[in-house]
């Protein structure tokens, strides 16, 4: 009676997105700050 868990691959796609949207988030935040991307463009 060991049934595998249904969403333990759910979860894992969940947390790695998770983990993408941080680094693009920083990675935007670090191109604001560096003034490659200039202040207008940001909301």
């Amino acid at each position: 009676m060991t049934d595998p868990e249904p969403t333990a691959r759910e979860s894992r796609a969940a947390f790695n997105e998770d983990w993408l949207a941080t680094i693009v988030g920083l990675v935007l935040l670090l191109l604001v700050l560096t003034g490659v991307i200039p202040t207008g463009l940001v909301p």
